[in-house]
């Protein structure tokens, strides 16, 4: 079983997101700098300090799923769903590959919030009977993964990642190491989440972690001085990994490869990062030792990167011990944060996205709105624009509530 030298890539890829309903639209948006943050639109923010969002436009289930699959499902589950069809149809891969090496493991972080919210209006209202049968499926955030593993007939490990905002790569990183080490052929991977809800604001609102503001354009602002809270945002991507010999076998499309894997934790505080940023150091470091990281790479990093005063400075110092200072200077750095707002669970997936296909095109995607940098903040965030560059190494980094910290390194096939 134990395999260490499988090769992992990536052959589909999927997403439905605030910059679009597929990968080509969420790219070019993404390339193009277009900004994804608008008003909520899903309940009333009139008494809400934060009324701004990242939300999937104009989504009807019904456009892309059966009736009855939508009505035993929350919101986050269709999301998954959805990015999961696209990516396993580009792939090809159903029916190339036994059930029981088939495996599936998506980041959430939290799962069906609305959904509780619903049933226990009801619960309040209406009494214990009217709440519905489906409201404990529809909630759990297992489902999602579940569900995908149902469609596809994956009889292998099928598993949620729920690490909070570390969730999306944490699951792709364990889907590259189920593969790597033999207990899988292909995995089903990514994150999904759906939490733009009245409760889940005024939570994140309260602790000061979302941004008042409201000018979209002055609301999610990685790395800038003027930086004060996420943007909430929603959304799946899905990654079809599949082992390199067997991709190749049978002529797949393969976007790149998923080539190293850190995950740490802070051991320190609920909320806040390790004030020394020693855990997300020794995360990069790990994903960087594993990819075969040398001092010739030309290196771009997706940053977690939120908007939070916290966050970015001690991320710039994690990213300066990892990589050491010279070589921290040298490398192309990006918030896509910066236009899909903070997707939670989902976000490690849409950056995994990114870094593939930076790599791809040779094209960094910009961080928007960055126009005051934070003189703490002092390395390359590629401001503004997309920059076109070719770079030998990708990393992603995703960190969250917990002192859970993951960071994803990718090459070109």
């Amino acid at each position: 079983m134990n395999e260490n030298n499988r090769r992992v890539v990536v052959t589909g890829m999927g997403a439905i997101t605030p910059l679009g309903k597929t990968v080509a639209e969420t790219w070019e948006a993404m390339k193009a700098g277009v900004n994804g943050i608008a008003p909520i639109t899903q309940f009333d923010t009139t008494e809400y300090k934060a009324k701004l969002g990242a939300e999937v436009k104009n989504f009807d289930p019904l456009n892309d799923m059966e009736k009855s699959e939508t009505l035993r499902t929350d919101r986050y589950t269709q999301f998954a769903l959805i990015a999961a069809q696209q990516a396993v149809e580009e792939s090809g891969i159903i029916g190339t590959v036994a059930p029981e090496r088939l495996s599936v493991t998506l980041g959430v972080g939290i799962g069906g919030m609305q959904t509780f919210e619903t049933e226990h209006t009801k619960l309040l209202e209406k009494g214990p009977r009217r709440v519905s049968s489906l409201f404990v499926p529809m909630m759990i955030p297992n489902m999602a993964a579940g569900m995908i593993a149902i469609k596809y007939d994956c009889q292998g490990s099928v598993m949620p990642a729920v690490t909070a905002c570390a969730s999306g790569s944490n699951a792709i990183g364990e889907a590259m190491r189920l593969i790597r080490h033999g207990y899988a052929d292909a995995v089903i991977t990514g994150g999904a989440e759906a939490t733009i809800c009245p409760s889940a604001v005024a939570g994140f609102v309260n602790m000061h972690a979302l941004s008042t503001a409201e000018d979209p354009n002055a609301a999610s602002l990685p790395f800038d001085s003027r930086r004060a809270g996420f943007v909430i945002g929603e959304g799946s991507v899905s990654l079809v990994l599949e082992e390199y010999g067997h991709a190749k076998a049978r002529g797949a499309k393969i976007y790149g490869e998923v080539c190293g894997y850190g995950s740490t934790c802070d051991a320190n505080h609920i909320t806040a990062p390790h004030p020394e940023a020693r855990g997300g150091a020794q995360a990069m470091l790990n994903a960087m030792q594993e990819a075969g990281y040398t001092e010739a790479d030309t290196v771009y990093i997706n940053a977690h990167g939120t908007g939070t005063p916290m966050n970015d400075k001690l991320e710039t110092l994690a990213i300066k011990k990892a990589l050491g200072e010279e070589a921290a200077r040298r490398a192309y750095i990006s918030s896509t944060k910066s236009m899909t707002g903070h997707m939670l669970g989902a976000a490690g997936a849409i950056e995994a996205m990114a870094c593939i296909l930076a790599l791809k095109e040779g094209i960094l995607p910009p961080t928007i709105n960055l126009k005051e940098p934070d003189p703490e903040c002092n390395l390359n965030y590629v401001p503004g624009k997309a920059l076109a560059k070719e770079v030998d190494l990708a990393l992603s980094n995703s960190l969250g509530f917990g002192g859970h910290n993951a960071c994803l390194a990718f090459r070109k096939v």
